[in-house]
């Protein structure tokens, strides 16, 4: 039996650590035995491995259940399992996460609150977040797209100018809001 165990460690990323069957745990009569230096000890009963396990202070690991007879090996058991956790945590050191940031805008918006946001999501980008740009509309703001179609597209074209990011997705208009994403621009 393998238990698998999977741990979230950021937006849709897993790991999955599989317990193995360790000594008594093993119910196979017959092993494919490997010593702990991977030198091929061939075909043992169980017993004699758990004896030669005993003698070295070491466990048996069943590597391969699914062959026929079940591949063991000779280690260290709890040691591997260290191991296996640290490369974990690296992997998990080394990774970036992605961040969504979202700048709302107006359609009435003033120059120097423009200039605030516009700065706002230019730092966003230059960190290597993501921004989801949306521009709400009110009441009778809905009467003139138009206006909130060139605040979104001159706040595209500042970003994309200053090569900062650059349009991930296009102007897509739900219901009252207009969005647009913008992504980092990779550097070299």
């Amino acid at each position: 039996m393998v238990f698998v165990i999977t741990t979230n460690i950021g937006v849709n990323k897993y790991i999955s650590i599989q317990k193995s069957k360790i000594n008594n745990e093993i119910r196979s009569e017959e092993v494919r035995l490997i010593s702990a230096s991977g030198e091929v000890l061939g075909v043992v009963a169980l017993k004699e491995a758990l004896k030669l396990a005993e003698v070295d202070k070491l466990d048996v690991v069943e590597v391969d259940p699914n062959s026929s007879p079940p591949v063991c090996r000779l280690m260290d058991y709890g040691k591997h399992k260290y191991k296996q956790t640290k490369k974990g945590r690296e992997a998990k050191k080394k990774q970036h996460v992605v961040k969504v940031k979202e700048i709302k805008l107006r359609p009435r918006i003033e120059e120097h609150d423009y200039h605030t946001k516009y700065d706002k999501a230019k730092k966003f980008l230059l960190k290597g977040n993501k921004v989801k740009l949306t521009l709400m509309f009110r009441g009778r703001e809905l009467a003139h797209v138009d206006l909130g179609e060139e605040v979104v597209k001159r706040f595209c074209k500042e970003i994309v100018d200053d090569k900062a990011g650059a349009v991930e997705s296009n102007l897509k208009r739900v219901g009252r809001t207009m969005v647009v994403g913008l992504a980092p621009v990779k550097s070299k």
